[in-house]
């Protein structure tokens, strides 16, 4: 498979093994995640969250980027560079802190935009092997069902399985806040 492709088993909608009582509690506001790996050095994760939102309303706050430093506390800039047509040019900065150093990031990425449905970024360059994410969204309940799928192999050699566990851990805590932050605006 290469890098820049999220394969679509992933990012559909829910899982048909979900059972009833997964249903529940994903519009009670429970965030579901599936991790996967990707390279030697990286990883995969898609997360599902429900929000009591229509999907129009939730697409053009997500695709509102310059807000993603509200989404993601991680994130320290998020601008558009460039429009073409359907196509967006941007560049994300980050800042994690581990335990005794702080990385930076910095990604240009290239984002497509299918109306009310889905969200593709990939990276341009940056510092990472390689980034792709896909946010795909659907109709569920009275609300909107939000699928989230990161794959990423940064550029320092660490094994996946510790990427892995840092983007099952992370990406719900943030998906959280990006609930929270989206509900509120409303």
């Amino acid at each position: 498979m290469s890098a820049s492709y999220i394969s679509d088993s992933f990012t559909t909608g829910l899982p048909m093994t979900w059972s009833q009582d997964k249903h529940q509690k994903i519009i009670q506001g429970e965030i579901f995640t599936e991790t996967r790996s990707h390279t030697s050095w990286g990883g995969c994760v898609t997360a599902w969250m429900y929000l009591p939102l229509v999907r129009s309303q939730v697409f053009s706050q997500l695709t509102d980027y310059p807000r993603w430093v509200q989404y993601f506390p991680d994130i320290t800039r998020s601008e558009v560079l460039q429009i073409k047509g359907e196509a967006k040019r941007l560049y994300q900065a980050a800042q994690k802190v581990f335990l005794f150093f702080t990385a930076h990031v910095e990604i240009y990425l290239n984002v497509i935009e299918e109306l009310g449905q889905r969200v593709q970024f990939r990276l341009e360059k940056g510092t990472f092997h390689d980034f792709s994410a896909e946010l795909y969204l659907q109709d569920y309940a009275s609300g909107t069902l939000l699928s989230y799928t990161v794959q990423a192999t940064p550029n320092i050699p660490i094994p996946s399985i510790f990427i892995q566990q840092a983007m099952n851990f992370e990406l719900p805590a943030n998906m959280r806040k990006m609930r929270q932050v989206i509900c509120n605006t409303q």
